[in-house]
């Protein structure tokens, strides 16, 4: 598994996070703004908000996977959002799923994994990123 987040890391050029935040002092805000920074392209996907982080935001993922080429569909939402999540990514072919520190959803992630999608769960990717020294 750690094999496969690093070379999801290192191939992953453009992320979608879901419930990114305009607010900087929430933790979704200063992880999108550390992967920016990384050379990521960061797609705010949040019904609340217009723009985030200089990008357009999209209201759901379908929105954002119609005008992007996602790699990596970053989550932080509270667990119970995250079949949804999951019935979306795999409707929309997406490869990657990460859901952040304390988004926890087994059964939905697993029904992820059975089709084919890379999910990584319960972990941050800021975290992940730096301990690689990516």
């Amino acid at each position: 598994m750690e094999d496969q987040v690093l070379e999801l890391l290192k191939k992953a050029k453009t992320i979608a996070v879901i419930g990114l935040s305009d607010d900087p002092g929430k933790p979704s805000y200063g992880v999108s703004r550390y992967l920016q920074a990384s050379g990521y392209r960061v797609v705010p996907v949040n019904p609340q908000v217009t723009q985030v982080l200089g990008e357009k935001a999209y209201a759901t993922l379908g929105e954002a996977a119609q005008h992007e080429k996602i790699d990596v569909v970053d989550v932080f939402r509270r667990p119970d959002a995250v079949p949804a999540i999951v019935d979306d990514v795999l409707k929309l072919g997406l490869p990657a799923l990460w859901l952040q520190e304390t988004v926890v959803h087994q059964e939905a992630a697993e029904r992820a994994r059975q089709a084919g999608v890379m999910v990584v769960m319960d972990r941050c990717i800021l975290k992940e990123h730096k301990k690689r020294g990516l």
